[in-house]
């Protein structure tokens, strides 16, 4: 059986040692070598790829029973593999079902702002259109 420790209530500091205290001495490398640093905050966020043109982002509930969708159309120079990594990146972002029809993305749900945001980064140009 496991022994309590008991938590002092009297305002004095709590005793415990760390378990990382070992390490401090051992003169370990900060980083793997080979590879920069890990670093958080303000990093500059990786620049978009070169521009690959526009895109139409349209919010549609015609024939599909009063549910929306989300159908991004007007790729042009880009493979039916390429669609399908996107319309899985927009689905996982979303965390909506979809997929890719006659040359257009389709994704449940009113999802333009992510999309928008998942095709710039691809480099596109997304621009609400419609609805």
């Amino acid at each position: 059986m496991k022994d309590k420790k008991r938590v002092p209530t009297s305002g004095e500091p709590i005793l415990w040692k760390s378990p990382f205290a070992i390490l401090k001495g051992m003169d370990l490398p900060l980083a793997p070598e080979g590879k920069p640093p890990v670093t958080t905050g303000d990093a500059a966020p990786p620049s978009p790829k070169k521009s690959r043109g526009r895109v139409d982002i349209m919010r549609q509930t015609a024939h599909r029973g009063g549910k929306t969708v989300t159908v991004v159309t007007g790729f042009t120079g880009i493979s039916l593999a390429e669609k399908e990594t996107l319309a899985k990146d927009m689905q996982k972002a979303c965390g909506a079902g979809g997929t890719v029809k006659e040359g257009r993305i389709e994704v449940q749900g009113d999802q333009r702002d992510t999309v928008s945001r998942i095709l710039t980064h691809a480099g596109f140009r997304p621009v609400f259109a419609g609805g």
